[in-house]
Formats: C-alpha cells, sequence, structure tokens
C-alpha cells in the first residue's frame, strides 16, 4: 500500500467538508436503508464523526501494525451499535464511493486498490475482536443511577449501578446513552477506580447546545436505567507498578480521569505504602467551576505525595493562580523526569501540550488520549486557550 498516497487522498476530500459527508451517508442510506436505524433521528452532530474517524483511521493504516489495540477496541465497542460483520464491507464501499466522486481523476486503480486493502485490514481487526468479545461480554451494560447530585453551577454528578460486572482501568472511557436521547451515544469518563461494589461516578458538564449533557445533567433521575459501552482508551492509563513522577493537567470535568487515578495511586499508597509524586493543576474559567475543590484539598493535606493548584482564568478577584491552565502548568516548575498526562477539549490539550513542549517536556512524556470530533455534549476544558470551546469524543465509526 502507498501509504503517503492515502493520506494525501485523504485531506484532500476532508478540505470538501460537509458536501462529502452528505454524499457517503446518501450513498450508505440508498443502497442499505436497513442501517438508518442505526443512528439518531437528529444526525446534525453525529453524520461526520463517523464519516471522519473512519477516513482518517484508514488513510493512517500502517500505524496499526505497531499497535492495534485501539481498533480492536473501537471493534469492540461498536457492539453496542449493533454493528454486525456484515454492515463493515456495507460502510467501506460508501467511503469508496466517495472517495472516487470528490477525487475525480486522480481515483486511479492502484489508488482505489490501496484504500479497499488498508479498509479490509481495519475491518478485519475490529470484526475479529467484536467475535471475540461477544464470547464473554454483552454489547451493552444496563446501569441504574442510584444518585444525582448538582456539584456547581454547570457540573452534575450521577452515580451508577452496573446490573452486570463492568471492568475498567482508572483512565478509560465508556460511551452513555440515556433513554432521553436515544442513539444519542456520549462518552464519559468514571471519575473513580473500580469499586468492591462496582459503583460508577459520572462528571458531566452542562453545556449550552448539548443535546445529552444537559439531559443528562438535569433529567436523568435517581431510578433511571442508561445503557453504557464498553471501556475504551489508553492513553491516561497507569500500570499497577507504575514509578516516576505525574504531572496532571485538566480543563473543567477531564478532571475526571484525574481522580480515578488518584484514588488509583491512594489505594496503592495506602495498602503497600508505596506512593507516587503527583501534581494536579486544575483550570476552569471561574472559582465557582471548582467542582472537586474541597475534596483535592482535603486530599493535599493528607496526603504527603500529592499536590494540587486550581488555576482560574477569567476570574480577576480569585486569590490563587491565573491564566491558561497549561501555561501555568509549564511555567510552576521544571518537570524534567515527570511523565504528563492532560485531559480536557481538544484545544485544551493542544495548548497545554505545546507549553510543556516549550518548558523542555519531550513528546514521549505526553500522554493524552487523540479523541477527534469535538461535540458541545462532551467533557468541556474551561480554562484553555481562549478559543477552547469544543469537548472531546473518541473516534467512533457510527
Amino acid at each position: 500500500m502507498d501509504i503517503p498516497a492515502l493520506g494525501e487522498s485523504w485531506r484532500s476530500v476532508e478540505k470538501v467538508g460537509d458536501e462529502a459527508v452528505l454524499f457517503f451517508y446518501s450513498h450508505l442510506f440508498m443502497a442499505h436503508p436497513e442501517v438508518r436505524e442505526m443512528f439518531p433521528v437528529a444526525m446534525a452532530d453525529q453524520r461526520g464523526k463517523f464519516f471522519a474517524a473512519l477516513g482518517r483511521i484508514v488513510s493512517t493504516v500502517d500505524r496499526i501494525a505497531d499497535d492495534p489495540s485501539f481498533i480492536q477496541q473501537l471493534g469492540r465497542d461498536h457492539r453496542k451499535f449493533q454493528v454486525v460483520a456484515d454492515h463493515y464491507p456495507a460502510a467501506g464501499a460508501s467511503l469508496l464511493a466517495t472517495l472516487q466522486y470528490f477525487l475525480g481523476a486522480a481515483w486511479t486503480e492502484s489508488l482505489a486498490a490501496d484504500w479497499a486493502e488498508a479498509y479490509g485490514v481495519v475491518a478485519k481487526i475490529m470484526v475479529m475482536a467484536a467475535e471475540e468479545n461477544e464470547a464473554h461480554a454483552p454489547a451493552w451494560w444496563e446501569a441504574e443511577v442510584i444518585g444525582t447530585e448538582r456539584r456547581s453551577i454547570d457540573v452534575g454528578v450521577l452515580r451508577l449501578r452496573p446490573n452486570q460486572p463492568y471492568s475498567f482501568s482508572p483512565g478509560q472511557s465508556m460511551a452513555v446513552e440515556i433513554p432521553q436521547r436515544p442513539r444519542l451515544w456520549r462518552y464519559y469518563t468514571p471519575a473513580n477506580a473500580p469499586r468492591p461494589n462496582g459503583t460508577i461516578d459520572l462528571h458531566v458538564q452542562i453545556v449550552a447546545g448539548g443535546q445529552v449533557s444537559a439531559s443528562l445533567a438535569r433529567n436523568v433521575t435517581t431510578g433511571d436505567s442508561l445503557r453504557l459501552g464498553a471501556p475504551i482508551g489508553t492513553a491516561l492509563t497507569l500500570p499497577a507498578d507504575f514509578h516516576g513522577d505525574l504531572l496532571l493537567v485538566a480543563g473543567g470535568t477531564g478532571l475526571a480521569p484525574m481522580t480515578a487515578l488518584l484514588d488509583q495511586l491512594d489505594e496503592r499508597w495506602r495498602t503497600t505504602g508505596v506512593a507516587t509524586n503527583v501534581r494536579l493543576f486544575h483550570g476552569v474559567r471561574t472559582q465557582w467551576n471548582l467542582y472537586e475543590h474541597s475534596l483535592l484539598t482535603e486530599l493535599a493535606n493528607t496526603r504527603p505525595w500529592f499536590r494540587y493548584t486550581p488555576v482560574v482564568s477569567e476570574d480577576p478577584t480569585f486569590p490563587g493562580a491565573r491564566g491558561p491552565v497549561g501555561t501555568v502548568a509549564a511555567d510552576t516548575q521544571h518537570w524534567t523526569g515527570y511523565t504528563a498526562l492532560i485531559c480536557g477539549s481538544t484545544s485544551m490539550v493542544e495548548h497545554t501540550r505545546s507549553e510543556l513542549l516549550r518548558v523542555g517536556l519531550p513528546a514521549t512524556a505526553l500522554c493524552f488520549e487523540n479523541f477527534d470530533g469535538g461535540d458541545p455534549d462532551d467533557n468541556m476544558d474551561t480554562a484553555a486557550a481562549p478559543e477552547a470551546e469544543s469537548g472531546y469524543e473518541v473516534a467512533t465509526w457510527r
């Protein structure tokens, strides 16, 4: 396969924008009308994500050989959409038809063959992972809401109890579907490490215009049943025997995976005495958005290995650190030897990454999920670079 040609051709089609997306879905639904019901009724937000993620993954197929775990996770995760092996050829045919239409004369036989081969590699990995997973895990988990709390002006916290054991690692994310918004799955990160009683806490940012977040925080009540997809993501997870110093930089409800990791590290410290030196910077717009300030302050006062710095970007009366959280974190001290975990909106992650690179941290020490397709519903950073307005989301094929 000519990988550079795949990438170049995909970038050309990406420039077309919504016209290519509309062509793809029109082709898919006309050729296979039975798949329309798998998608939400209102597709204004959804339609570009599947197409963009699909093209980007296939055009960089060479990276999969080194580590197929993310694609395997996507295959397992897509069982919740009731995706089966027969659906993959349908999506592939519509992808190739879209590329052919918009590339015109640049769509040669060799390029078509390369795209078909690359798509086949990706689809095979996803199908095999889904089939293997089907033998021992459900397509989704039902979870009862056993508690709700409005933690701050714009953050709600829900406590869930899955009806079957739900195994995940601190730092992973999962898709959530609520009865008020069928087929509109949104990704959230458990804010705790696995507990003996199996309960899971979610931090939900209420965002203007979000189709799911407002209902999840305001309308979902105790006793409601939600659906959870399979856990996904590895960039923000730590091995049980992790050794080293950690820098955690979170924006808004990007704090959730960080509190889950703190649970993990605190449990290890209390049971084994092994401590990891941790610095956490939590960035928000105003001091009223510091929804876990009391918890984190108490932890910092009682754990010798943990330090916490709240950062506010838009409140001149705040007596502590002010400015973009990435800049404040980068300029606080020398971070040589630290591993940095970053979570927030796409722009927040990019800004923080550039700031940490500026002060000398190597790219290999920076960990963040490469999630695509920002959506108003997803975890929204509130102290990123000034233009940050979107959330982060796992790049799904649907």
